[in-house]
C-alpha cells in the first residue's frame, strides 16, 4: 500500500498531500481519500446551510472583499464559517488545507487556485459544479482563459472570482512630479529613474526578500525580456533549452541588479509590509500584483492622486495574471445545495463588481462594465481581454504549473538572489535539471501544459 502511494505519476499525492513525506499518514487516512465517484446521489442527511471557507484573505483590504461575500451569502440563508489562514500567495493556507483534508476534516469550501484546481479534482474530492454552470452559462459569459482554468476532464470544479494582473507598476506621484520623473515604460528607462531616485536619497523600488514576493519580481523580468509566448516555454512547457536561453539569463542578471539598488541587502517583509512602505514615501516604485490598490487606500493614497498604476517596464502589453477561484468539497453532499448557490452567487454581475472593486482585481466575465471599474483596473481587464496571445500565466500564483514544480522553481530562484556567489549560468544549469526531471516524473500527471485532460 505505500509503495502506491509514493507513486507520483499514479495519483499525484506528491504535490498535493507530500505523500512520499508522510506516506504513514496518508496511508491511514487511505479510506477518506477514496476517489468519491462522479454525480452520486444526494445524501439522505439533511442538507446544512452553513459553509466553512478557508481562505488567505487576511490583509486589511482582503477582509472587506471577504466579508462583503460573507454578507451577500448570508442573505441567500447561507452562513459563512470563516476559516481565514495568514500567509502571502497562500503558502500558509496550503499547508493546513492538506493537513485537514488529511485528518478528515476539509472545510465545504475552499480557495485552490490554477493548476491546482486539476490536482485536487483528479484524486476526486471535489464538488462538480456542472448543474450551476450550464443553468447560468458559465462557458459563454467567462473569458476562455478562466473557463480552461476550472475545468478538468470537461466537468467544473471552481467558481472564479477575479483576475488580478500582477505585472503591475505603482508609482509615487508627488515624488515623481517634484523629480520631473515619468513612470519607466522599459527596463533601460527604469534605471535612469532609479538613478535619479537615488541621488535624491529615496528608495527606487520596495520589495521583499520572501521566497515568493522575489519569484514574482523574476516572473516579471522574464515577460518583459521575451513576451508570453517564451514565459509560456519556460514556466508552462518548463523546457530546459528555455533555461539555458540568454533571456533567461538577462532576467537573473536583472534581478541581481534590483537587490543591488537596495544595497544588496532586501528585507524579508510580508508584502502589506511593502505596501506600507511605499505608502509611506520609503520607495518611488513598487511591482506588484493589483491587490495591493486596496490596500494603499488603507493607508489613505488615493490612486491617479497620489500614486499611478501601469503596466512593469517592458510588459505594458501583456497581462500576467492570477485567478481567484472557490473550490467546494464534496464530502457527504450535505452541503451541495449550499455550495451550488454560493457558485451561482459568485458569478453573478453585482458580486463581481462590486467585490473586484474591493479587491482590486477585475471581473471574470465577459460583460463585465469596464465604466465601473477604476483606471488600473479597466487597463487590466482591456489587456486581458486580448487573449491567449498577451496572457501570462503566473508561476508564483499556481496559474503555470504543478505545485511541486512551481515551489521547486521559486526555491531555486530565492536561492540564487540570497546568495552573490552563485553565476547566472549556475542558476540556468540548476533550473534547466529540474525542468528535466520534472518533465520526467510528471508525464500523464494534470498541469497547465495538459489541456485535453483539463477541458
Amino acid at each position: 500500500m505505500a509503495g502506491r502511494w509514493c507513486d507520483w505519476r499514479r495519483l499525484r499525492l506528491g504535490a498535493i498531500l507530500a505523500a512520499c513525506a508522510f506516506h504513514g499518514a496518508v496511508q491511514a487516512a487511505a479510506p477518506m481519500l477514496a476517489i468519491v465517484p462522479p454525480a452520486p446521489a444526494m445524501s439522505s442527511a439533511a442538507p446544512a446551510s452553513g459553509l466553512q471557507v478557508l481562505h488567505w484573505w487576511t490583509s486589511a483590504s482582503e477582509r472587506r472583499a471577504a466579508d462583503l461575500l460573507a454578507q451577500r451569502l448570508g442573505k441567500e440563508g447561507v452562513q459563512w464559517e470563516d476559516a481565514a489562514i495568514p500567509g502571502g500567495a497562500g503558502i500558509g493556507a496550503g499547508k493546513v488545507l492538506k493537513g485537514r483534508v488529511l485528518a478528515g476534516d476539509a472545510p465545504e469550501v475552499t480557495q485552490i487556485i490554477g493548476v491546482s484546481v486539476a490536482e485536487w479534482a483528479e484524486m476526486g474530492l471535489l464538488l462538480e459544479l456542472d448543474n450551476v454552470a450550464v443553468a447560468d452559462n458559465w462557458r459563454g459569459v467567462l473569458f476562455p482563459t478562466v473557463q480552461n482554468l476550472i475545468q478538468y476532464r470537461k466537468h467544473t470544479m471552481a467558481a472564479p472570482l477575479g483576475i488580478h494582473r500582477v505585472n503591475t507598476l505603482f508609482y509615487n506621484r508627488a515624488l515623481f512630479a517634484r523629480l520631473k520623473l515619468t513612470p519607466p515604460t522599459t527596463w533601460t528607462e527604469f534605471d535612469a529613474v532609479a538613478a535619479r531616485l537615488l541621488a535624491a536619497g529615496v528608495q527606487p523600488l520596495a520589495q521583499s526578500s520572501e521566497a515568493w514576493q522575489v519569484a514574482a519580481l523574476f516572473e516579471n523580468l522574464v515577460l518583459a525580456e521575451s513576451g508570453p509566448a517564451f514565459y509560456r516555454a519556460l514556466f508552462v512547457r518548463r523546457s530546459p533549452a528555455a533555461a539555458f536561453d540568454a533571456r533567461t539569463a538577462h532576467a537573473l542578471q536583472r534581478l541581481r541588479t534590483i537587490k543591488g539598488l537596495a544595497g544588496g541587502q532586501l528585507a524579508e517583509r510580508p508584502w502589506t509590509e511593502v505596501v506600507r512602505r511605499f505608502a509611506a514615501g520609503q520607495a518611488g516604485m513598487m511591482i506588484m500584483g493589483d491587490w495591493a490598490k486596496p490596500e494603499l487606500a488603507e493607508h489613505r493614497m488615493v490612486l491617479d492622486q497620489d500614486y499611478g498604476c501601469v503596466g512593469a517596464p517592458g510588459t505594458g502589453a501583456y497581462h500576467l495574471y492570477s485567478v481567484d477561484t472557490l473550490s467546494m468539497f464534496a464530502g457527504d453532499y450535505r452541503h451541495r445545495e449550499a455550495q451550488e448557490k454560493m457558485a451561482r452567487l459568485l458569478l453573478s454581475p453585482s458580486i463581481q463588481a462590486d467585490f473586484n472593486l474591493l479587491k482590486g482585481a477585475v471581473p471574470v466575465r465577459r460583460d463585465a462594465e469596464p465604466a465601473r471599474m477604476d483606471s488600473c483596473a479597466r487597463a487590466s481587464w482591456t489587456t486581458f481581454a486580448g487573449g491567449e496571445a498577451v496572457q501570462a500565466p503566473s508561476l508564483v500564483h499556481r496559474m503555470a504549473t504543478d505545485e511541486a514544480s512551481r515551489d521547486a522553481i521559486i526555491a531555486e530562484v530565492h536561492r540564487y538572489l540570497l546568495d552573490d556567489t552563485v553565476p547566472v549560468a549556475v542558476a540556468q544549469r540548476r533550473l534547466a535539471a529540474l525542468f528535466r526531471l520534472f518533465n520526467l516524473t510528471s508525464q500523464g500527471t494534470p498541469g497547465a501544459q495538459d489541456t485535453d485532460r483539463r477541458r
